[in-house]
Parts: C-alpha cells; structure tokens; sequence
C-alpha cells in the first residue's frame, strides 16, 4: 500500500472523527492518564531558580523523588508556562551529583567531609559573629563630632533571584540587626 503524506492526514482525521462520535472523549482520557500518573504523589509548589522572572512551578513528589514537573496556571507570572530551562529543572532534584549534606573542608585540607546541619549552622554563625564583634563600629568622628554607629563593614549580604519578597524582607531585616548596610540582590546586578 503506497500512501501519500496527504492520504495519511486523510485517514488519521477520519479515524479520529469517528472514535469521537463513537463517544471517546479525548480530554477525559488524558486527565485520566494524568491521574493515574500522579495517585499518591504530593504536590508542592516551588519557584524556577535559573533567572529572576520568579516563574512558579507544581513539583509532584512521590517515594522521594520529583516525577512531575509543570508550570502553575495560577501563577500570574508564568500563567501556567515555563522556559526550556525551567522544564529541565527536573534533572537536579534526581541527579545522583546532587550534594544533599554540607561539606566541609578544614583549613588546608584537599578534601571535603560531610558534617551535620547543626554544626554546618554553628559554624557559619560563629564566623559571623566573630567577623562583626572584630571589625564592629561603635561610634564614628566627623567633622570633630562623634555620631552613634553600630555597624559592621566587614559583613555584607547578597539576595538571589529565587528568594521571594518575604524571604528578601527577612534577611533584609536579618543583615539590619547583624549590622551591616551592605545588602545587595543578584537580579539587580
């Protein structure tokens, strides 16, 4: 049987036609599928992390691992839509290069050891408060008057474009009370 390209339109359209008269009912089938697919999965919304746009995505999880990957409809900066970078977040959740604990290398140290959360936490919080109580400003003289300071300019703080404004007004808030005015966001540089 030799078929044209056009003869093969012909006979997937008719074919089509007559599966629907016979009362198949294509979006009833797909959302089934989906379903199917999705039963026992919980759903999270999250944010894309590959740019500033603040795209929101639904991530269906089930037994630990990220099955499902789409845009949220009800977001009203995406409408449901991603970008080729965001449809393959996908990939690092599931990728087997993913580091899942802190690393830590000592000093002059070639290799890095996983530590716990709670001693990765501790050690950065007490660099911070060393850095500041070292370089901390009490008081500044100009002009032969001394003004109140209470700051640090050895700290400074930098946002990126997957934070969301709540989390940007904390740690805003955050590097405030540590005492630095030095804070920056990614999406602006």
């Amino acid at each position: 049987m030799d078929l044209s390209r056009r003869d093969l339109l012909k006979v997937v359209g008719s074919t089509g036609l007559a599966m629907a008269t016979l009362g198949f009912d294509a979006k009833k089938v797909k959302a089934a599928t989906a379903d199917f697919k999705l039963k026992g999965a919980k759903e999270y919304t999250s944010i894309c992390t590959f740019c500033s746009c603040g795209c929101s995505m639904l991530c269906h999880v089930k037994d630990g691992k990220l099955i499902n990957l789409e845009g949220d409809p009800d977001s009203i900066i995406n409408e449901g839509a991603l970008c080729s970078k965001g449809v393959s977040m996908s990939v690092i959740p599931n990728s087997d290069q993913r580091v899942k604990t802190p690393l830590y290398r000592a000093p002059g140290s070639d290799k890095w050891q996983p530590i716990s959360w709670e001693q990765a936490i501790s050690k950065v919080a007490g660099k911070i408060k060393q850095t500041r109580d070292k370089h901390w400003v009490d008081a500044e003289v100009i002009d032969g008057k001394e003004y109140k300071a209470n700051r640090t300019d050895a700290i400074a703080f930098m946002g990126g474009a997957q934070n969301p404004n709540e989390e940007c007004y904390l740690m805003s808030k955050m590097m405030r009370l540590i005492g630095t005015d030095y804070v920056e966001h990614q999406a602006r540089l």
